[in-house]
Formats: structure tokens, C-alpha cells, sequence
């Protein structure tokens, strides 16, 4: 590599050209950015003490020092913002001169500025241009070179910015302008091709590549190394057909698609500020070509069920559901599933099955109030418990056997706490009302055109009426009942209804009465309205509700078989397999993992090797048998432990069996409680992370 400072119309004058590569972001300077530019310029222009502006650096390497034509390409991989705009501003200062030649006594004329810093005069087709930007970016600043009409989708960035110089050069500054402009100079960065990483060098220029999303960041890493050629290929077959087809949520979603898409294939959630890392570990070794063939597939998957580009109606509507549900966690493992699905590996029915499983598992939790913090690993790791051969039932038994916060809920659960739950401020209170209403419709009613109704009015002062109605305990009713299943439902005529009497809001036009709502079928049937009529109405909604979120339903002979076949893969080895697990050490075990199993019933013991695991969806501590004590690796970084006592000891990248940063001793029966503690502090941890 060769960095010099260099006058930056020395830099581009000469035969030579800069090529954007195919693979780099379009031209997206704002005026505001131009103006500034502009501004600087002519500052430096006008100002004789000023030796010149410094624009920053521009790097570059040359594609190939075997390439026969007098006319060296360079391959731009920082820069190509700065230089563009300068070329844009020289056009436009040509135009000037042309036009006006009598208004300007400068040292140059239009020709020369063209000839110099725009075109490779002697050079024909695209060697012409010593600048060659990409796409719709290169039309449109090639048809402003050669004044040409412009293409039917041209760049407007180019054109704005084009536009914007030209219209703010005048004979007052034109002699300053081209001062500025004699004066600009880069950090010339040139780059031998071979010898150079032009990837590690762009992303230090680029302050690591904070100013650049993930996804711009991989694409350049994939790409940034091949040929031209190669570049191309891959970027008009793969690549740009991805971004199209994520449209306008290129930006918002693409990292988020690379995140779940490295989650499904290596079993760990990357942060998502470090994607491009995690991508590049992740990629070392495989198949370029292979590997964007992959992502192009797996994109496209994501871009169905999070940006609904999916064409199957049904198909698409789980989906809406799934995104209604804001299940973004469940991607990862939606990913293997829908390529499953790709591949013929299941058909559409068993797809919408779990799908369906999916969402009544996650919409039963939300109803539960069951905590979400470890949702994210327990989708991580579900698909490995998937029978080929028998796919939907060992998903649906993995899930059944789900305990402690991991769990589907029951029936018994789910009817019981829907039934009291408060559904009126519950985020999805449209798809759950939604839902409920068409259960079995043949016609789907659409819920946008109605609100949703309190039987009992929501007005704290109920109206007489209302109070003789409730009986002597209204106001407590009112408070209990209010915001409940029992007492809501839907209605195109809520004003109309307001606050009135039970016997009036069935009566009145558009009142329950006329409602053609299945919702509202109860309130047709009764001439009042109590606390026994509310959990009546309740209790019948809540049975509804178990059959259209259902529970897995495996039978218990099933669930056995599956529950044995996980116990038996789990458990290679018994506690007879450990060495020094007998006498005093044994009974000081059992009686630390009674403690370690009584934390939560999702806590699950596997027998490795060297060490006894205690996980939920991963491990939070693993039990090292010695000697005379045990060994105990808490999965936490040490930063994060609270130990005010000095008691354990970091262990990071030190070599240690088991999992974690943190080291803790049990030596007796004492160190229990100090030892449960810290491994309460590893659970949580694990939970929330």
C-alpha cells in the first residue's frame, strides 16, 4: 500500500479511469452535503493564504497490471462520494465556460476542463469516461457528459446535485470556484492488488464500518475480492435481485434477515451491531458462489413472512399472524422450517400446521403473562428436536413437554386466565377479537369497520339503571369485570350505544338485537346483564378460544416415547460414569443438585463426559466433579456477576471443562447456599440474554 497526500486533479488527470465496483452503495450525496462542499471551496478559493482543502482519502487499486489498454482501470473502494460530486461540479463549471466565455479571465476553458479531468479524450466506448459509476448512477452521468436526453429512471441524486452547481455558478464566483477546486487534495491511497487486503483496509477507513449497515458491509466482503467479472455475475444474479426484492425495507430488515440467517445455521445469536463479524467466522472456508446462492434463497424465505411478499394466500395469512404476534425471535427456526418446506421435505399442510403450532404456542404465553426474555433460545434450539419421519407430532411433543417458563400453556391454564385477564389493553386485542369472531365463518368478516364495545359502560358514575341492574356490589363488578373477556365485543354503533341501559343497547337499531356478529349471539339471548352472565358469556368465549388456539393434544403413551427419546440422548452417561463422584463427594452432590433442580421446572440435567449440565435452553452451570469438591462453571461473563465477598474466580480464556467465564468451589454442605446464589444469578442471566 501507498499513501501520499496528492493535489486531487493530479490524481484523476492522465489516462486512467475509476471504476465504481458494481457491488458498492449508488451515489447518495444530499444538498446539503454539496452545499457545504460548495461553499468550502470557494472559501479556499478566495483565500490566497490557504495552501488548500483537504476532502479526505481516496482508495483505489488497479484490477489488473497485465490489462493491455493504455488505460489503467482503478477500482475505487473509499471515496467515491468525494469524487463524483468534484466531477459534477467540473461539468457544471465547463457548462459555464462554454456558455459564457466572455464572463471569465481563468487560466483553462471547457475543453481542457473536459479533456483533463472528465474523458480519456483518445479513448473510445466506456474508456472514454474517467469516471465509470454503477447502474442508473452511470446513464444518467453519461448522458449529462455527453448532453444527451436523459434515461426514462434516471439517478436523481446525480441530476439534483448536477443541477443545484450548475444553477449557483455565476461570473461573481466563478474565478473563486476554480481556485478551490486547483487546490483540493486527498490522502492518495493506491493498493497492489494481491499483496493488499482491500476489505481490512476499507473497513479501518471506514471507522470499522459503523457508517455502513451489516448488510453493505458483507456485500463488499463477498464481492470486494473476486474479478470484475466475477463481480458482476454475482451481484446482477444474486445480490441486486435480493435487494429489489426487499424494495424500500432493504435498509430496515436486511440485517436483520443476516442475523437470523447465521442464527439458524450456527446455533448462536450474534448481536446485531456485529453481524458482519459474526458473517465473516461463519463463511471462512465455504463456496463463495454456494454461499450467496444460499443467502439469495433463504432472503427471499424471510422477506415472505416478515415483509408478507409471500404468494400463497394462506401461506400468507399465517404469516400476518405470526407478524401481528411480533414473533420476531421465531425466524431463525422459520428459516429451517420454510427450507424444509423448499426442499419437499414437508408438504403445505404440515407448513401451516406448524405454523398454526407456532402461533398458539406464542399466543397462549401472551395470554399466560409467561415472560419472553428466553423465547429467543428456546426457538434456537427447537428444530433439533424435529423427527424427519415424523414431523409435525415430535414438534408438536418437544413443545407439549415444554415446563417451568418455557411451557405451552394448558387448557386449564389458558381458559383461566383469559377469562380474567385484561383484554382490552392487550396488544393484540384486534387479532384476538378477529379471530374469535370468524371461528368457523365460511364469510370472513372483517373487524376494521367495528370498535370495540363495553357491555357494562366503561363511565365510573353507571347510571341507575346500570346500578340496580349490578345489584348492591356494582361498583365492584364494574372494577372486576370491566376490561374482560365477558364483557367485550364488537359494534359498528358505538356511540350510538355510549352508556345506555342493557334493554337499550340490545334494542336500539344497530344495537346487540340486530347485530349480525357471532360475538354478540349471547348477548342476544339474556335481558340482563350481571357478574353471572359475564363469566357464563366468559367461560363460553374461553372454550372457543382452546379450540382455535389449540394445545399440541399428544396423547400420554406419545409423549412418553418422545420424553424417553430425549432422556436417552441427552444422557450418554450416568452418574456411575464419574471417577470421583462417591462417599462424601457424592452426598455433597446430591444434595447441590437437588438445590440446582428445584429452581425453575424447566431446569433439565445431562450427563456429559467431564462435566453434569444443568440447562433450560442452554446451559447456565456445569458441575465438575473432583476429588475432594466440585468444580463449578457459572455460563456468565465475570463482569456481570454480583460477588461482593470476592468468592469466585474469572476464569475467562482460561482452559477449563464446561461452560462459562465464571469459577466457583463447593467443598462442603456450607458452600451450598453461596453456591445457589451464584447460580440463581447464571440462570437469570441465561433468561435474559
Amino acid at each position: 500500500m501507498k499513501a501520499t497526500s496528492a493535489n486531487l486533479l493530479t490524481v484523476i488527470n492522465g489516462p486512467k479511469q475509476f471504476v465504481i465496483p458494481i457491488y458498492q452503495r449508488t451515489y447518495s450525496w444530499q444538498l446539503t452535503q454539496c452545499r457545504q462542499l460548495f461553499q468550502d471551496i470557494l472559501k479556499t478559493g478566495n483565500d490566497k493564504t490557504d495552501a488548500g482543502h483537504f476532502v479526505g482519502s481516496v482508495v483505489y487499486f488497479q484490477e489488473s497490471i497485465y490489462n493491455t489498454s493504455s488505460v489503467p482501470q482503478l477500482l475505487i473502494i473509499d471515496g467515491q462520494q468525494r469524487i463524483t460530486t468534484v466531477c459534477l461540479i467540473i461539468l457544471a463549471l465547463s457548462e459555464f465556460l462554454k456558455e459564457k466565455p466572455e464572463d471569465v479571465d481563468i487560466e483553462t476553458n471547457h475543453s481542457k476542463l473536459r479533456n483533463y479531468y472528465l474523458f480519456n479524450a483518445e479513448e473510445e466506448g466506456e474508456l472514454h469516461y474517467k469516471l465509470l459509476l454503477t447502474r442508473k448512477d452511470k446513464e444518467t452521468y453519461i448522458s449529462l457528459l455527453n448532453d444527451h436526453p436523459q434515461p426514462d429512471n434516471p439517478s436523481q441524486r446525480i441530476l439534483e446535485n448536477y443541477r443545484h452547481f450548475k444553477e449557483n455558478i455565476n461570473s461573481t464566483n466563478v474565478n473563486a470556484l476554480y481556485n478551490g477546486i486547483m487546490k483540493l487534495f486527498v490522502v492518495d491511497v493506491t493498493l497492489e492488488k494481491g499483496k493488499d487486503n482491500p476489505q481490512l483496509i476499507f473497513e479501518s477507513m471506514n471507522s470499522t464500518g459503523l457508517d455502513l449497515s451489516q448488510a453493505d458491509l458483507i456485500r463488499n466482503y463477498i464481492l470486494m475480492g473476486q474479478e470484475i467479472k466475477t463481480q458482476t455475475r454475482l451481484y446482477e444474479k444474486y445480490w441486486f435481485p435480493m435487494e429489489q426484492g426487499y424494495g424500500n425495507d432493504y435498509a430496515a430488515y436486511f440485517d436483520r434477515f443476516v442475523r437470523d440467517y447465521l442464527s439458524a445455521k450456527t446455533g448462536t445469536i450474534p448481536n446485531i451491531t456485529s453481524v458482519y463479524t459474526a458473517f465473516k467466522t461463519y463463511s471462512n472456508g465455504l463456496l463463495i458462489e454456494d454461499l450467496v446462492a444460499e443467502i439469495t434463497t433463504y432472503a427471499a424465505f424471510y422477506a415472505n413472512m416478515a415483509l408478507h411478499k409471500e404468494k400463497d394466500k394462506e401461506l400468507l395469512a399465517a404469516f400476518e399472524n405470526l407478524s401481528t404476534l411480533r414473533i420476531d425471535v421465531g425466524y431463525p427456526f422459520l428459516l429451517a422450517i420454510y427450507n424444509d418446506y423448499d426442499q419437499g421435505i414437508i408438504n403445505k399442510e404440515i407448513f401451516q400446521q406448524v405454523l398454526a403450532l407456532i402461533e398458539n404456542y406464542v399466543f397462549r404465553r401472551a395470554i399466560c403473562g409467561v415472560p419472553t426474555n428466553s423465547l429467543n433460545k428456546t426457538f434456537l434450539t427447537l428444530y433439533k428436536f424435529i423427527d424427519k419421519s415424523n414431523y409435525f407430532e415430535s414438534l408438536a411433543a418437544t413443545m407439549q413437554l415444554f415446563a417451568g417458563s418455557k411451557r405451552f400453556p394448558s387448557d386449564t391454564e389458558f381458559i383461566r386466565e383469559i377469562k380474567v385477564k385484561d383484554l382490552y389493553k392487550f396488544r393484540s386485542r384486534t387479532y384476538f377479537l378477529s379471530k374469535l369472531e370468524n371461528h368457523r365463518r365460511k364469510e370472513w368478516v372483517s373487524i376494521a369497520e367495528y370498535t370495540t364495545e363495553h357491555i357494562i359502560p366503561q363511565n365510573e358514575d353507571l347510571s341507575l339503571e346500570w346500578q340496580q341492574m349490578l345489584g348492591e356490589n356494582w361498583k365492584d363488578i364494574q372494577n372486576t369485570w370491566l376490561h374482560t373477556l365477558g364483557n367485550l365485543t364488537l359494534t359498528g354503533y358505538n356511540s350510538e350505544l355510549s352508556d345506555h341501559s342493557f334493554q337499550k343497547k340490545k334494542t336500539i337499531e344497530g344495537g346487540f338485537n340486530h347485530s349480525p356478529l357471532n360475538l354478540n349471539q349471547y348477548l342476544r339471548s339474556v335481558d340482563e346483564w350481571n357478574d353471572y352472565h359475564i363469566q357464563k358469556r366468559a367461560e363460553q368465549l374461553a372454550e372457543t378460544a382452546s379450540m382455535i388456539w389449540k394445545y399440541p393434544g399428544i396423547t400420554a403413551e406419545e409423549l412418553t416415547k418422545y420424553a424417553e427419546r430425549e432422556r436417552a440422548g441427552s444422557n450418554e452417561y450416568s452418574l456411575d460414569h464419574y471417577e470421583y463422584l462417591t462417599d462424601e463427594t457424592l452426598l455433597l452432590f446430591n444434595e447441590l443438585r437437588k438445590s440446582i433442580l428445584n429452581l425453575d421446572e424447566a431446569v433439565k440435567e445431562e450427563f456429559k463426559k467431564l462435566y453434569i449440565a444443568y440447562k433450560t435452553s442452554t446451559n447456565f452451570v456445569d458441575v465438575v466433579p473432583q476429588k475432594t469438591s466440585l468444580r463449578l462453571s457459572f455460563n456468565m461473563p465475570f463482569s456481570e456477576l454480583i460477588d461482593p465477598e470476592n468468592l469466585c474466580k474469572d476464569i475467562t480464556d482460561l482452559g477449563r471443562w464446561g461452560n462459562g467465564d465464571v469459577e466457583f468451589r463447593v467443598s462442603s454442605p456450607a458452600d451450598i447456599p453461596k453456591a445457589i446464589g451464584f447460580i440463581q444469578q447464571a440462570l437469570d442471566y441465561q433468561d435474559l440474554y
